[in-house]
């Protein structure tokens, strides 16, 4: 089954949970043992698993990749002007694949399933795929 939402981002940079949607997803599926694969269909946004406890793991996090991937660099050629958001996109990943047991995701005690934002505030999709198995 493939269930696709969308979501609106506020900011350039941001990392927004998306845990409740993913869970509703797999508990409409009906599926009770299986994989959920979490999917972002965008080059300047993707998908990570995290620290879902502390709201300054976020923060820190989006911190070091302005460090390491600044918005501007007198090198970058890419005539859009948001290379930096597909550094950090590409870095993250576009997919996670998580566990489904008895009916709910795997993770861990603190972990949340995110969608982060490089290149906004813009509408977004992303794609949950719930499969038996």
């Amino acid at each position: 089954m493939l269930h696709t939402f969308e979501l609106s981002t506020s900011r350039r940079d941001e990392i927004v949970d998306i845990t409740p949607q993913v869970e509703n997803w797999v508990r409409r599926s009906g599926v009770t043992n299986g994989l959920a694969f979490v999917y972002c269909p965008h080059t300047t946004a993707g998908i990570a698993i995290n620290e879902n406890a502390d709201p300054d793991v976020k923060r820190d996090i989006l911190m070091i990749l302005d460090e390491v991937y600044p918005w501007t660099h007198p090198k970058y050629r890419h005539a859009e002007g948001n290379t930096a958001a597909h550094l950090k996109a590409i870095t993250c990943g576009s997919s996670q694949t998580i566990i489904i047991e008895n009916g709910r995701l795997v993770l861990g005690t603190w972990q949340g399933v995110y969608f982060c934002e490089f290149d906004g505030p813009r509408s977004r999709t992303v794609k949950v795929k719930v499969m038996e198995g």
